[in-house]
């Protein structure tokens, strides 16, 4: 008994069809008949059915299927264990990542890239997409890692991560605009927001969803003027006077330079805050769980703000798409 008549055996029942399997192999219809013919006389038992119009089973052959998955499984475990050991990845690694985050402080590219260089063999897929669907799609294991938004203060279940931005938010407006509270007041209730239009990212983003809820806590509903899928149109469309946006906080001399004055919201407080994120029990593949230590190195936690005060350094350009949590009273 050979593994490759195994394989050849869960191809036919798969496919419930010897073309579509051997088209599958990308080997030769007949080559697959023989060996699975030889495995059957081996074993005594025909295990297909090959009278009706598809390929079935017999009752051995539905049997045998557990061992052969098995068999199979076992084979490719003991190679991802020699890989993981000798350096040799190979394979696929799935990525998500929330759209504006890779920047020059978060340079995504540069981090796969090097991993790329380093393990040619290993086929690394990028996807950018909100993270409300990342985060399905790695409890789904559709994923194997993500740089995501996060909503609440807990991690979402059945996901690890690692906090890599952790920035208060603010309303950023144009000079003039009604709601710039006059000198003396460095803050806005976020209920002083209520009827005005704002502009946010869209829905399924970590910085809608904590707008919502913040709102929600100042009892009222957020009037949704403009949306956009990155921070800087955001801060434009406000620049122009068309609404309020709410971004990550940014030095004054950063937002004098997009033409916005910013103010920071309370009661509650917002912050921003981009993880990695995982599996709970963390990948399967020896090639993931090296790119993503790679990556919780490349970019270690972030530090929350103390309350009332700035984040150093936190605005656009450092990062991107940023997706907020609440901050709820102790």
């Amino acid at each position: 008994m050979e593994l490759r008549q195994l394989q050849y055996l869960l191809a036919v029942v798969e496919e419930a069809n010897f073309t579509r399997a051997a088209a599958r192999l990308h080997l030769a219809q007949p080559g697959i008949s023989a060996q699975i013919r030889q495995l059957e006389r081996e074993l005594g038992q025909p295990l297909l059915d090959r009278s009706g119009r598809t390929v079935t089973t017999t009752a051995v052959g539905e049997a045998v299927l557990p061992y052969a998955r098995a068999a199979l499984a076992a084979v490719e475990g003991l190679r991802q264990t020699v890989d993981e050991f000798t350096g040799l990845f190979r394979g696929q690694v799935t990525i998500g990542l929330v759209s504006g985050a890779a920047t020059d402080e978060f340079d995504v590219a540069a981090v796969l890239a090097d991993f790329h260089d380093e393990h040619p063999r290993v086929e690394i897929s990028l996807t950018e997409d909100t993270s409300a669907r990342m985060l399905t799609a790695l409890r789904r294991g559709e994923l194997d890692l993500a740089v995501v938004g996060l909503t609440g203060e807990d991690p979402p279940p059945g996901v690890g991560v690692q906090v890599i931005v952790d920035a208060p938010l603010v309303a950023a407006m144009a000079p003039g605009h009604p709601l710039l509270p006059p000198v003396g007041h460095t803050s806005l209730p976020l209920a002083a927001l209520a009827g005005h239009p704002l502009i946010s990212l869209p829905r399924g983003t970590g910085l809608r969803g904590v707008l919502e809820q913040g709102c929600t806590q100042a009892g009222f509903a957020p009037r949704i003027a403009f949306e956009g899928a990155a921070p800087n149109l955001l801060a434009r469309l406000a620049a122009r006077g068309l609404g309020v946006a709410i971004l990550p906080e940014l030095p004054p001399e950063a937002a004098a330079e997009l033409g916005l004055r910013t103010v920071p919201l309370t009661a509650p407080r917002l912050r921003g805050r981009i993880a990695l994120a995982w599996p709970t029990d963390g990948p399967a593949a020896p090639a993931a769980k090296a790119l993503l230590a790679r990556m919780r190195k490349a970019f270690p936690p972030a530090h929350p703000p103390e309350p009332r005060r700035p984040h150093p350094g936190a605005d656009l350009r450092a990062g991107g798409h940023r997706d907020p949590v609440v901050d709820r009273p102790a």
